[in-house]
């Protein structure tokens, strides 16, 4: 059974939500975003919109794909309705001699010990803030309303560098612990 689907979705102050066959559309503070509903898989949960809140149920609660996508479609909704009215963020920090971030227009600007610039185009709907150098960690904030845009492109950040274990260089989410290695002992 699912812990996830078996919760209604409450909706905030402020956020309207809107229903037709194959989408669902939060609007909010912050913004629009669409939730795609299951047609491509025939169609095997309902969602219905009942005063305050939304419900996901599945259609046959014997079926193994309808519970796997109660859970995702409520999970799904819950993360549209938290987007428009609050955002996502991820942090990350950059560690290493001569590392550098900036934002130039709509592309961020990473130098990370490479010979040449990284230019990565910031998608629409992100914002990405550097913050002031802090211990030789250069701060970056990545923001939206689509909690999925922020995590993608968070982690097409990280792997330009991936943090290397012996000096611990390299781009990394500020919550992530960098296993250590100790190096060649003479």
């Amino acid at each position: 059974m699912s812990r996830a689907g078996k919760y209604p979705v409450e909706i905030k102050d402020g956020v309207s939500v809107s229903m037709t066959a194959d989408a669902l559309t939060v609007k909010g503070p912050k913004g629009v975003l669409t939730v795609r509903l299951d047609t491509k898989n025939a169609g095997l949960v309902d969602v219905k919109i009942d005063g305050g809140q939304i419900t996901v149920a599945p259609k046959d609660a014997n079926d193994k794909a309808a519970r796997a996508m109660w859970g995702t479609m409520t999970r799904n909704i819950k993360q549209a309705v938290i987007g428009v009215t609050d955002g996502f963020q991820k942090e990350l920090g950059m560690k290493g001699v001569g590392f550098r971030a900036s934002v130039k227009g709509k592309d961020l600007v990473l130098i990370a010990g490479f010979s040449h610039e990284v230019v990565m185009p910031i998608p629409d709907g992100l914002l990405v803030e550097i913050k002031p150098v802090d211990a030789g960690i250069v701060p970056l904030v990545i923001s939206g309303i689509d909690k999925n845009m922020v995590g993608q492109f968070a982690d097409k950040i990280r792997k330009v560098r991936k943090p290397e274990p012996y000096k611990g260089k390299g781009i990394f989410y500020k919550e992530e612990k960098i296993r250590r290695k100790e190096g060649k002992k003479k």
